[in-house]
Parts: structure tokens; sequence; C-alpha cells
């Protein structure tokens, strides 16, 4: 088992406590963002073939007793509209950003400013992966925070994190966010 697959597994169970629930994660996020790419990382599968995703992918992932399902759910404009559809009972929202592609900051953060109103994610924590910044033209996670305005979420924990869906540099970082932050939130409801 992969290392960041293994700090995965142990951060999600720390999330939920037990080892017979179920953990619902959303993966959104613009079409080429890395989406499934960070997903296949996760679950210790190649990263090296990766096919636009038509539509969606579910992976339920079974560890240690926990079942987690994650919905890799494509990103293109024609699917967007979609999204809301897959927002009910979501524990946490993963939204992943392609730091290379300034000319779509725009976009994604009109599109992501549209997730967080839905109703079906009032108060859902936000982890926000920008993602490729093994790449030379990556802008750094706290420019992309800042050109998107998350200063100004004050209804959800939330966090932007830098990494490589490719590599998997910064994942584990961003999967101790939410052990933190979804075992807090659980504890307020």
């Amino acid at each position: 088992m992969g290392e960041v697959q293994k700090g995965f597994f142990s951060v999600l169970q720390k999330l939920k406590g037990t080892t017979e629930q179920e953990l619902r994660i959303v993966l959104l996020g613009l079409d080429n963002a890395g989406k499934t790419t960070l997903l296949k990382q996760l679950s210790s599968e190649d990263v090296n073939t990766i096919t636009p995703t038509q539509g969606f992918n579910i992976k339920s992932l079974t560890s240690h007793g926990m079942k987690l399902n994650v919905w890799d759910i494509g990103g293109q404009r024609k699917i967007r509209p979609f999204w809301k559809k897959y927002l009910e009972k979501t524990d946490l929202l993963i939204y992943v950003i392609d730091s290379t592609d300034k000319k779509r900051f725009e976009e994604t953060g009109l599109e992501l400013s549209e997730l967080i109103d839905e109703e079906n994610l009032k108060g859902v924590p936000v982890l926000i992966f920008a993602n490729k910044q093994d790449l030379s033209t990556a802008s750094p996670a706290s420019e992309i925070a800042e050109g998107l305005n998350l200063h100004t979420l004050r209804d959800r924990a939330w966090q932007i994190q830098a990494c490589s869906a490719f590599s998997g540099e910064g994942v584990q970082d961003g999967m101790n966010w939410i052990s933190n932050n979804i075992v807090n939130r659980k504890k307020a409801d």
C-alpha cells in the first residue's frame, strides 16, 4: 500500500471514529485540473494513463473496515450544471484547481463560488488543492487563495493546499487538514 494511501486511510479513520461508517467526498474542479489523477494517487493506481472523465467515477475504497465513497465528477462545461445533483449528504468537498492555467482562474472561482452557495454544502468543509505545483508555471497557493477571495469564507472551514497529484507531494498535508477539521465539525454537531 502506498504511503499516500496509508496516510489517507489513517486520516479517514480518525474522521469517523468507528470502522463501520462511510464518508462521502465529492471531488470537483474544472476539466484538466487533476481530479482523477488525485483520486488514482489516493487509491495507489497508475497515474501515468489518465483520460478525461466523461460523467463521473465513483471509488469505494475499504480500509480497516471503513468505506470511503469518493465521487469524481467531470469538469467539462456541459457537465457542470449537474454537479449540484451529487452534493446531498456530502461530508467534504475537495475542489481541485490547475495552478498553471491562469486564464481560467476567474472561471474556476465562479464555479467554486456557486458551489459554496449551494444549500446542500452549507457549512461543509472545503479543501482546495492547488494542483500541478511541480510545474514551473504554477501560481503559488497563496496567490490563488487571494484571487479567489477565500478569506471571505466565514461559514465553513476551508484550506488551500499546494500539491502535485501526479507525484503525491502535498496530498498528505491536505488529508491531515481534513482529519482535523471534519473531526472538529462532527464534535460541534
